[in-house]
């Protein structure tokens, strides 16, 4: 029988509305979906190494599917590289390259006070608020190198040809020396938020067929 686990992106959490279509669709099919909440109460601290232990701490023995949006979709191709029961990923707009797309953004000034020690201020939507991040997150995610992702496993990747925080060109130089991996590019942005059904009937061809 096999698990199924949605990880949920960088600044969300589990009641975010994609997260939340998921279990519903996943219920309606009889199917439990697993969505862990990655911030763990302490997105202070988080770090792509923490969600990897976090998420791996709950699988047991047997087939896996990891669905992941954003940051939680990199996580997910981690897993996948990382630990044989995982057979089949779902990617949603995969924050590849993501410090390279993020980063830039900030400004130099504001990234020198951040590696100074000074907490950065990130709006979570989860929380609706602002909270602090240590430069530990960025420290760590510089450790993963992507090109290590070499572990043929039928990946399905759909990506925003609109997307300004990962652009979809990172999904496509991803796959292309990737045969395992099928994308599908969407007419929509970062969030698909208006293509839910197109995902969903993309998401049940590959992983109930």
């Amino acid at each position: 029988m096999t698990r199924y686990f949605y990880l949920h992106g960088f600044a969300s959490s589990p009641r975010s509305s994609k997260a939340q279509d998921f279990v519903r669709r996943f219920r309606a099919q009889n199917l439990d979906l697993q969505v862990p909440d990655l911030n763990q109460g302490d997105f202070t601290h988080l770090t792509l190494t923490r969600q990897l232990q976090q998420v791996q701490a709950e699988f047991l023995p047997g087939s896996i599917t990891v669905i992941g949006s954003s940051l939680g979709g990199l996580t997910a191709a981690w897993l996948g590289q990382r630990c044989p029961q995982v057979d089949r990923l779902v990617l949603l707009a995969p924050a590849f390259d993501f410090l390279a797309h993020w980063l830039p953004k900030l400004g130099e000034n504001q990234l020198q006070q951040w590696r100074s020690g000074q907490p950065l201020a990130v709006y979570h939507h989860g929380e609706e608020r602002l909270l602090p991040l240590d430069y530990q997150f960025v420290a760590d995610c510089v450790e993963y190198d992507q090109a290590q992702l070499q572990r043929s496993i039928p990946t399905l990747i759909l990506h925003g040809i609109h997307d300004d925080v990962i652009p979809v060109q990172a999904s496509r130089d991803y796959g292309a020396t990737r045969p395992w991996v099928n994308l599908v590019e969407l007419n929509s942005d970062h969030g698909l938020a208006e293509v839910k059904d197109q995902i969903w009937s993309a998401v049940q061809e590959f992983c109930f067929k």
